[in-house]
Parts: structure tokens; C-alpha cells; sequence
């Protein structure tokens, strides 16, 4: 099934010759996805996104892809600003304490092959909202899964351990932006070790530096 039209008249042309290169992922925090469409298409908010998928698996198109949409607002990922010029951006309905549905993961996955076949995006760059601005959001958050997405090639999701090797510069190669140490851990756990709970430890220095090594090897 194609996606519904559904246009919204946020959004403006890519700036500087950009193109899409990045897919970023995002929860409404909003109680219906009725109430998200009206948002994401009301010129007073300023924000849209390319795509919304309701928890039935029906999927909004709000804006064509080859146009800025105002998702990521201000942020950083791999050292590169505007996000928005750089990406496409899709909202999951959801109010981000629930669990993503599975008719709702099916159509992401659909819609995600699609997106990436047309615009040569590789899984690395498949990103969270809270991947690129950890110090102000945390969406998709920790009830999604990223590994369902890594499994069929449509997201990275490195398995296993690495080395205690310090945190920091394990998050700056998988692309995070600088911030304060408790927002970019906070970030790093609810993409890569969601069941993390206080203080900085090794478990978590041990996952980022085999998330690091995954996501240099993409690269390469």
C-alpha cells in the first residue's frame, strides 16, 4: 500500500545543493496520530516531517523528498550541521512510554527499503532523533527496536562487547555530537544499550567501543 498525501505546508527547498543522506527516525509524543497529522501540518508550530506511520501501519506523506522538511531542528551528526537539508525525517506515531506495534515496524521497514534504495542511504545512516541532539530529545527512545531494523540491513546494530576503552571518543566515531557527558551517555543508551541504568560503567564503555568499531567498519 502507498503512502497517503497529505501535504503540509511546513517546509521550504534543501539548502546548498544538499541531498538526501541521512534517515531520521522520531515518536510524536502525542496522544493520537490524528493529533500529530494536525501539528506536523499547522503553519503556527513550524515542524513537519516527510512521513508519519500511525500504530495501524498506515503511512502520511507530508512533504516529497526531495524538499526540507523542519524535523531535527538544530543538532549535529558526524560533524555535519543542518539536519533537516541532510535528511528525511519520519514520525512514529507514538507517546513514547508504549511499545512500537508490529503493523506499524512492518510499514517502517517498507517505507525505509524504499527511501534507501531511491536515495543510495546506507543502513549506518539511519539515525535517532536523540542520536543527533542528545542534549534535548530522546526519541525514538528505548522501547524501539533497532535491532528488528539491523537485522534486515535497514539500521546498524553492532552485536556484542568490545574493549574498556574510554566512552568518549567511542562516541565521537559513531558520530554524536558534543554535549554533556550525561545527555550523550543517556543518548547512546537508548539507541545502543536501552536496560543501562546510572552512573557511567564499564558495560557501557565495552558496548560503545564495539558500536565504534561497527559503525567505523560501515564507513570504510
Amino acid at each position: 500500500m502507498g503512502a497517503i498525501w497529505h501535504p503540509s505546508s511546513n517546509y521550504g527547498p534543501r539548502r546548498n545543493g544538499a541531498r538526501p543522506e541521512l534517515i531520521v527516525l522520531h515518536y510524536t509524543g502525542m496522544h493520537s496520530t490524528a493529533a500529530a497529522l494536525q501539528r506536523l501540518c499547522d503553519p503556527e508550530f513550524q515542524v513537519s516531517a516527510h512521513y508519519l506511520i500511525s500504530p495501524q501501519g498506515d503511512v502520511v506523506q507530508m512533504v516529497a523528498e526531495d524538499q526540507r522538511a523542519w524535523h531535527a531542528g538544530a543538532g549535529l551528526w558526524c560533524g555535519k550541521g543542518d539536519v533537516n537539508s541532510r535528511s528525511i525525517g519520519i514520525e512514529l506515531a507514538n507517546r513514547g512510554d508504549m511499545p512500537f506495534p508490529n503493523p506499524q515496524m512492518t510499514a517502517l521497514e517498507s517505507l525505509l527499503g524504499q527511501i534507501m534504495a531511491r536515495w543510495q542511504i546506507a543502513a549506518v545512516d539511519v539515525i535517532a532523533h536523540s542520536d543527533m541532539a542528545p542534549d534535548r530529545k530522546e526519541d525514538p527512545g528505548a522501547r524501539f527496536d533497532w535491532r528488528r531494523l539491523a537485522l534486515q540491513g535497514l539500521a546498524l546494530w553492532p552485536e556484542g562487547q568490545g574493549t574498556d576503552r574510554p566512552l568518549g571518543p567511542s562516541l565521537d566515531a559513531i558520530g554524536y555530537p558534543d554535549a554533556a557527558s550525561d545527555k550523550r551517555l543517556q543518548a547512546f543508551r537508548l539507541r545502543f544499550r536501552p536496560w543501562g541504568q546510572g552512573p557511567e560503567c564499564a558495560q557501557d564503555r565495552m558496548r560503545a567501543s564495539a558500536v565504534a568499531d561497527g559503525f567505523s567498519a560501515a564507513r570504510r
